[in-house]
């Protein structure tokens, strides 16, 4: 197995550990042994199992992102734009539900250091405040604080996909879809 065979295998048993068991009752120990690799060399990549979080976070957080700037549109239509990229980012959630999962665990949990979690959102998802920027320029946004903004949402879209997730069904109904978009558009346009 490569290095970088050994430290993929090291975050994908990681991240099903610690969805299945949580991060506290999961030990570098089992990591390592699940992963089928030294305790030793899961240390070579990851001094700490913080560390080794911390770096899931931010890795599955940013293959999220490129996965919604991929469908980006720029039609002129701030609405239509946000409607495209909320139902892009509920498909991935939806295609990927171990990740999902992950970040229902872990997004909003102390077990991330804030740092780690502003990072996100604010570089690896910047793209999301750029965009709730534009509409507040435009006008149709209100003008409220944009990490406050940023942050609602991103409890509107861990709420939404934990819906989706547990009735799956209901994302294939177009009358859900349109819904939880116009919940996550109605709390931020413009009064």
């Amino acid at each position: 197995m490569s290095k970088s065979d050994k430290k993929q295998a090291i975050l994908d048993t990681a991240l099903t550990l610690f969805v299945s068991q949580g991060f506290y009752a999961t030990s570098t120990a089992s990591i390592a042994k699940q992963a089928g690799v030294a305790t030793g060399t899961l240390f070579h990549h990851f001094p700490s199992k913080d560390e080794l979080m911390n770096h899931l976070f931010l890795n599955i957080k940013q293959e999220f992102a490129d996965a919604i700037l991929a469908s980006v549109q720029d039609s002129g239509d701030l609405k239509q734009d946000a409607k495209h990229l909320w139902t892009s980012a509920i498909q991935w959630a939806m295609d990927n539900p171990l990740k999902q999962e992950f970040f229902q665990q872990y997004s909003m949990s102390p077990t991330i250091a804030s740092k780690i979690r502003e990072q996100a959102m604010n570089s690896i998802l910047g793209f999301m405040g750029a965009l709730m920027q534009k509409g507040q320029t435009l006008g149709l946004l209100a003008n409220y604080p944009l990490t406050l903004m940023q942050d609602n949402s991103h409890g509107q879209f861990l709420a939404a996909t934990r819906f989706f997730l547990d009735n799956p069904e209901k994302w294939q109904d177009p009358q859900h879809q349109e819904a939880s978009f116009l919940l996550f558009w109605n709390a931020m346009v413009k009064g």
